[in-house]
């Protein structure tokens, strides 16, 4: 193998020595690793039985679908067709990567009130692993609604602690970004952006970030001298101790490939042009990220064995990230992990980090075959809730394998305008309710509108995919996952019924509990189709809801608030586009104060006084408009 060479005095300012591992374990990696580029690339998912006991109940302007799950499913693709015969269709609710869901039911909003259609549902054990239809069934939007929503919530129960996938990660531009002064609006880029992931961290629980580029050319970890190789960490250094101070830890995504030693620098992706193409020399690749898990391993201590975590790459499965074969990327991943393991067996490392729920059957399949380590799968879907790895894991004799989203959106599309609507807010609870108990981390991507993949922005609302707006300013979506970590640590039982209840309304409840548990019971309601054909709103998918909470101290009183996002309510881009010119791009100074006056959560009615009725029951009832959400909040008085 080449050997590697480093300036320590000249390009190590640090002044730690850098190894490049014992002769031991280099012959080892050597001998798992092999010529990789041979490895055959392809997985053993297979094919499985449809669902039984497929129903289709009508509602108002919508169809809810229900089936019994498959064992080895790791979703469900639905199929709709005009008649019975066919043609057979994927139901497409316009999410633009992965339309199949993880789980019933399946609330179908594209149809025409008094219009019949046939329904079939297959099963998947990968993404691209389909089994046959269902047995088809037929149903009508109705007209309207049939009935009243219900939510009945048992305050006096406990259905375990209530799971938050929101707080082990979130995305962000690449971290660089986080340290420059320049402007956008007016704003400042780095200042901002470290103020969004410090409110991350300090309002929404969250622990880890995620980005792009570590390894890029801006932060000058590898260059070639003389034909010979330096490593040089000041870079990446700045940029984690700023991610540190912050409160957060890094999930270090292992990319992009520096100039110096990719063998076609000239393949890049963005605006900052990231190089996509595999190393021209895999010694020198290995010892690369060697040396820097070594680096970070000296520099901060144990808390990288606990707490960090190694990423290889970023959505190779799209050859806009990838120049190189499916192969090559399995070799990338095994000399990449075997690099992290060989500095400390403890460290975590995983991937595929892959786009639309691609090549997690494939890693799994080329590890069981190497024994390369996999200590998490990672992948990525937009448009729908994540599908369920469990039973894919559970195959490969890995159940409890901890499976991470590490980004996930409601659309993968730049600039689109769904983004900064209400409806990406309840997307995202959506997402989020699905995830609980069965995903340990669904990362959002990202955190700020401070993002410059494809440029920085131009306007406002300008479709960016951040959770908080240039300014500073909380769209919906941050609401969403505000709303949800307001909510108690105790979840309580809970029954949906009547249009819609469970599928085109969902809800999710919780006690307080801490230090004292004051009976404080939390309620987040929202009312939400994954068809983004109606992402602006949709009149006739309102519902009447009626909450019911029991269990509390009969005739006891509670303080009432009730949070709502809606058009009206907690809505920035709604806000600003009252507000702003045709043509204008960014607010005045007297504009933003007003829109950070109200960068709040809004109240649906003044807070008011409730008594428990004779059974401990207290009943709310109120429209929730699609899409909105809103938190009833019982306070004891």
């Amino acid at each position: 193998m080449t050997s590697t060479q480093h300036d320590q005095d000249q390009h190590n300012p640090s002044g730690s020595t850098r190894t490049d591992g014992t002769p031991e374990a280099r012959a080892d990696w050597e001998a798992r690793i092999g010529t990789a580029s041979g490895t055959a690339f392809g997985g053993n998912a297979p094919l499985l039985d449809p669902p039984t006991a497929l129903a289709a109940t009508p509602g108002g302007h919508q169809v809810t679908l229900t089936w019994e799950t498959v064992p080895g499913a790791i979703g469900y693709q639905v199929h709709v067709a005009d008649s019975p015969d066919g043609p057979w269709g994927a139901l497409d609710h316009a999410g633009r990567d992965v339309l199949a869901v993880p789980h019933p039911p399946y609330t179908d909003t594209t149809g025409t009130p008094g219009l019949t259609r046939y329904y079939a549902v297959a099963s998947l054990s990968d993404v691209h692993v389909e089994g046959p239809r269902s047995e088809a069934v037929a149903a009508a939007p109705l007209a309207a609604p049939a009935e009243t929503t219900t939510i009945t919530v048992d305050a006096g129960g406990d259905a375990g602690p209530l799971a938050r996938p929101w707080r082990p990660m979130i995305g962000s531009e690449h971290l660089s970004h986080a340290l420059l002064t320049d402007t956008t609006g007016g704003q400042s880029i780095g200042a901002e952006l470290s103020s969004a992931l410090k409110a991350a961290h300090d309002e929404l629980g969250v622990a880890t970030v995620r980005a792009h580029g570590i390894l890029c050319d801006d932060n000058a970890v590898y260059r070639e001298v003389d034909g010979r190789p330096v490593h040089d960490f000041t870079g990446v250094d700045r940029v984690y101790d700023h991610v540190l101070s912050l409160g957060l830890k890094p999930c270090v995504e292992i990319s992009f490939m520096p100039h110096d030693l990719a063998s076609d620098p000239t393949k890049t992706v963005f605006e900052y042009e990231a190089i996509i193409s595999p190393p021209k020399d895999w010694d020198r690749w290995y010892a690369l990220v060697r040396d820097l898990t070594a680096h970070l391993l000296e520099r901060y201590g144990e808390e990288v064995v606990t707490e960090w975590s190694f990423e290889v790459w970023n959505e190779a499965n799209l050859e806009v990230f990838w120049s190189g074969t499916p192969e090559e990327y399995l070799r990338l991943y095994d000399v990449t992990a075997a690099a992290v393991r060989d500095v400390d067996p403890r460290l975590v490392v995983g991937g595929p980090s892959s786009a639309a729920a691609g090549w997690v059957e494939e890693l799994l399949a080329h590890a069981e075959r190497t024994g390369s380590p996999v200590d998490f799968i990672s992948t990525h879907t937009y448009g729908s809730p994540p599908l369920d790895f469990r039973p894919m894991l559970e195959r490969y004799d890995r159940a409890g394998t901890p499976i991470w989203w590490t980004e996930w959106g409601v659309t993968p599309t730049h600039f689109n305008e769904v983004s900064d609507a209400v409806f990406a807010g309840t997307f995202l609870l959506t997402g989020m309710y699905s995830a609980m108990d069965r995903i340990e981390a669904l990362s959002y991507w990202v955190v700020s509108d401070h993002f410059e993949e494809l440029g920085r922005p131009q306007e406002l609302t300008h479709g960016g995919f951040g959770l908080r707006t240039v300014g500073e300013l909380r769209k919906p979506r941050w609401w969403a996952l505000a709303m949800l970590e307001r909510l108690g640590g105790t979840r309580l039982p809970l029954v949906a019924g009547g249009d819609g209840g469970g599928s085109l309304v969902e809800a999710v409840s919780a006690r307080t509990v801490g230090g004292e548990d004051d009976g404080t019971v939390g309620v987040l309601a929202w009312n939400f189709t994954l068809d983004q054909t109606k992402a602006s709103g949709c009149a006739e998918l309102a519902r009447d809801v009626s909450v019911s909470v029991t269990g509390l101290t009969p005739g006891g009183t509670y303080t009432l608030t009730h949070e709502r996002v809606d058009a009206d309510h907690s809505d920035v881009t709604g806000r600003w586009g009252a507000m702003k010119d045709a043509d204008q791009a960014w607010p005045t100074e007297p504009q933003w104060a007003e829109l950070r006056a109200h960068d709040h959560l809004e109240h649906l009615e003044p807070a008011r006084t409730v008594t428990a009725d004779a059974t401990g029951a207290v009943t709310v009832d109120f429209e929730l408009p699609n899409p909105a959400m809103s938190l009833l909040t019982l306070t004891p008085a």
